[in-house]
């Protein structure tokens, strides 16, 4: 059976003696230090590159050992370099960490930091899915994983990177809703991740993590929803208060009807609110009348 060949994106097809016995199932991903770079990329010299080439070491063998001055380079454990000599690349792979030899005149020395590095994304003015805007800035956490290609695929990648974030998040907040916006930042963080990944890859760049710092709401529209949450607060404290009064009645009403069935206890009650009141050490005297009377008096006038 025979394979069929499948390209990735932003992958150029080889020729048949360039293809790799990579199975259809295996992901083609640059690694640090390695480019995708083809052969006809890193071109010879040339012949009168030979001949600059022959004179520098001329010079570098008369000026011994004071040349070593400008032909031996150091490059920390964090930094790799890159060398174009007359122009073109070297090597596919970036020299260091350590020392490494150059010719002066000839190969110009590009070095760069494989340290993960943050940049804030100052305010964007956004809109959102459903017509509100907002002020969002958040922050990027990436790295360069092949110098090579950060050097010879993009002018700047710090630059670019940064530039890219702001438009990433302007384009995907634009299709979420406020209330997405404000609950669901970890996966929003996430989309935007992976987008600013998958662009930014072809460059040398690995993007590990994309933070929402804060969400900016106009000061009309906080007063707004604040008086929502007001609103909303006295409406269960409301019904809170109405289920207190329903709950008090009920057990009045069944209080009063077991004083109903004993009359004994009303009086116990009664001898129970005079002792309390006198307690209070006040001036209020209470004669006790009882109801009974009252409803036969009333009856006789009647």
């Amino acid at each position: 059976m025979e394979r069929e060949s499948v390209l990735l994106p932003g992958m150029a097809e080889l020729e048949p003696s360039e293809k790799s016995p990579l199975t259809p199932h295996t992901v083609a991903r640059p690694q640090a230090n390695v480019t995708n770079l083809r052969d006809e990329d890193i071109a010879g010299i040339g012949a009168c590159g030979a001949v600059l080439a022959f004179f520098s070491y001329i010079l570098i063998l008369l000026f011994f050992p004071f040349s070593l001055l400008f032909t031996i380079k150091i490059v920390k454990e964090y930094e790799r370099a890159v060398i174009l000599r007359l122009g073109r690349l070297t090597s596919k792979r970036a020299k260091g960490p350590g020392l490494f030899f150059i010719l002066p005149c000839m190969d110009d020395v590009k070095v760069v930091d494989l340290r993960t590095v943050t940049f804030d994304v100052p305010p964007q003015e956004i809109l959102t899915k459903d017509s509100v805007t907002v002020r969002v800035d958040g922050v990027v956490y990436f790295r360069i994983f092949n110098p090579t290609m950060s050097v010879v695929k993009v002018e700047n990648a710090y630059n670019s990177t940064f530039l890219l974030a702001q438009t990433t998040m302007r384009s995907v907040l634009g299709t979420k809703n406020l209330s997405q916006l404000l609950s669901d930042r970890e996966a929003i963080s996430n989309e935007m991740g992976e987008i600013l990944d998958k662009a930014t890859d072809v460059w040398g760049v690995k993007v590990e993590r994309v933070e929402i710092k804060d969400v900016r709401l106009p000061a009309g529209f906080q007063r707004a929803m604040a008086a929502e949450a007001e609103s909303s607060r006295e409406a269960r404290a409301k019904v809170i208060a109405a289920e207190g009064e329903q709950n008090a009645s009920q057990a009045l009403k069944e209080a009063a009807d077991v004083l109903d069935e004993s009359p004994a206890a009303v009086q116990l009650r009664y001898l129970q609110t005079l002792n309390q009141i006198a307690g209070e050490r006040n001036h209020t005297y209470v004669f006790p009348l009882p109801v009974d009377l009252l409803m036969k008096m009333f009856g006789k006038s009647k």
